[in-house]
């Protein structure tokens, strides 16, 4: 993991924004008239682009998912987005490979406003050269075109540019765009979804990994 730019995911690498997301995605489906009291239900909509999600596990169509979308926000941008957990070794990690001379993006399917909004208000955004999200028109949701457009914007050689995430859209991105990818197993990935896509590295905790780091 010798490469000189480092790509983080945010939700489910950086921190844990189970409450945040899983409330919020119960307030959208309250509005729409869609009871569904067990939070642990929603989890699998941390990750994936919220559009795409609610119309793969509620069967919307594009208008009624927006809707959602729009629901979803409303609560997210006042309450949810601070209900969320910086993950437990990740500042000292951060600090680490900033001391190393590497250069730290955040590369998020989040829109942008929330991530940096997330990144100062829980005081890690000065580990990072810039974070990347995507728009709230649902541009650059997708993880490929996303990673695409930071390399671009940024002027970074794939060779020396590293994903780190915890689902499979962080993987295939990477894949997608000639970088390697490191695998976390304590975010929202199962093991199976994240070896079928063969990262380049694969490190259970984030203390395995911040010791891969301290070799490299």
């Amino acid at each position: 993991m010798h490469q000189q730019n480092i790509l983080f995911d945010l939700d489910g690498t950086l921190t844990d924004p189970r409450e945040g997301i899983t409330r919020s995605i119960q307030y959208a489906l309250a509005k729409l008239g869609i009871d569904e009291p067990d939070l642990a239900r929603l989890e699998h909509f941390i990750g994936p682009p919220l559009l795409q999600a609610f119309m793969q596990f509620y069967h919307f169509d594009e208008a009624r998912a927006w809707e959602a979308v729009n629901f979803y926000r409303e609560r997210f941008k006042v309450t949810g987005l601070y209900e969320n957990r910086v993950f437990d070794g990740v500042r000292e990690l951060l600090g680490e490979l900033q001391g190393q001379g590497r250069t730290l993006y955040i590369a998020t399917s989040k829109p942008w406003v929330f991530a940096r909004e997330i990144a100062r208000h829980f005081e890690f955004d000065r580990h990072f050269k810039v974070i990347y999200g995507s728009e709230l028109d649902g541009t650059r949701t997708n993880k490929v075109e996303l990673i695409g457009h930071l390399l671009q914007e940024e002027g970074l050689d794939p060779a020396q540019t590293l994903m780190i995430g915890d689902r499979k859209h962080d993987l295939i991105g990477a894949r997608s765009n000639g970088l390697e990818a490191v695998a976390v197993g304590y975010g929202f990935g199962s093991h199976e979804e994240l070896v079928a896509e063969q990262p380049a590295y694969h490190f259970a905790t984030l203390a395995q990994m911040h010791r891969a780091f301290l070799r490299s």
